[in-house]
């Protein structure tokens, strides 16, 4: 039995078609589990700023891996990724049809391939790199990497700046430039990986659309009250945190729509991939499209 996972930036309806996935395949005899590979749904208490799996959704189609930690607590893609395969080889142990869902890059390579994790950091060390990055700058601090190491982070990705200077400082050995290019060459379990796409204009409405909805679901709530627990670095992290404790929901769409890009950049350069342009289609639609693939790919 295949793997199935599906990705794409935000707001291109990953999760409505995931569920409208598991209707056909339950109608052909089957009982699919959805597991998420989204770096911030796997906190308890930002379900609305994540744009986690509604509860009418989840009765639909089981979601693992959602809302498993406290915000307080420093979540990583290597504690991900024991998770994330212990679930799927459960499922399929179990003759279950793992779905797998999500729009993080690292985390979906953690969950489905057998790329090799660099441990976390002492939290002191982060500690220390995070106040210099705030007090010198990114570029000040890129330039104390290694050359060879240099050469791969730009001198402003102040996240990629900060893990590579922790390892450093750490005495870990960063992983290879490039090292996870051909990712999907090693995967753990035959994969069918399904990649969603539309066209700018539509996306950007999605996006408008799931703003304004996680708005009024009450994420800027959410952001005060992870703020008054003392939320991790990693919590905060999410996606349109800052901009809502701003009170700027523009900012938080802007923000979006950039990261989507970045996402549609990464989706596309991957190998095995297969698209679907989804410009126009209803979730119903996409998910015959997936089975037709499934089938395919079954039959090969």
């Amino acid at each position: 039995m295949r793997v199935v996972a599906i990705f794409g930036p935000t707001a291109v309806g990953k999760t409505g078609a995931a569920v409208e996935l598991a209707e056909l395949l339950r109608g052909a005899g089957e009982d699919p589990v959805a597991v998420s590979c989204d770096a911030l749904q796997v906190y308890r208490g930002l379900e609305a700023l994540t744009g986690a799996p509604s509860a009418a959704e989840r009765e639909r189609l089981e979601h693992r891996l959602v809302g498993i930690a406290a915000v307080t607590e420093e979540f990583s893609a290597g504690r991900f990724a024991e998770l994330a395969r212990a679930e799927i080889d459960e499922l399929l142990a179990a003759g279950r049809r793992p779905i797998v869902v999500g729009g993080t890059g690292l985390y979906l390579r953690a969950a489905l391939s057998k790329l090799e994790l660099r441990p976390p950091v002492p939290a002191g060390v982060r500690e220390r790199v995070e106040t210099e990055i705030a007090d010198r700058g990114p570029q000040a601090v890129h330039a104390e990497l290694e050359p060879a190491l240099a050469a791969t982070v730009h001198p402003r990705d102040r996240k990629r700046i900060a893990r590579a200077v922790e390892l450093q400082r750490a005495g870990v050995e960063p992983p290879p430039p490039g090292g996870g290019e051909l990712w999907t060459a090693r995967l753990r379990h035959p994969t069918l990986l399904i990649g969603l796409v539309c066209d700018r204009a539509e996306l950007d409405v999605r996006i408008d659309t799931r703003v304004d909805a996680l708005v009024a679901a009450g994420a800027a709530d959410e952001v005060r009250r992870a703020v008054a627990a003392d939320a991790s670095r990693t919590a905060r992290a999410g996606l349109g945190f800052d901009e809502l404790l701003r009170g700027d929901v523009e900012a938080m769409k802007r923000e979006h729509r950039r990261y989507a890009r970045r996402q549609l950049t990464w989706m596309r350069k991957m190998r095995g991939v297969r698209l679907i342009e989804r410009t126009g289609l209803t979730d119903d639609e996409v998910a015959r499209e997936i089975v037709g693939l499934l089938d395919e790919n079954e039959a090969a």
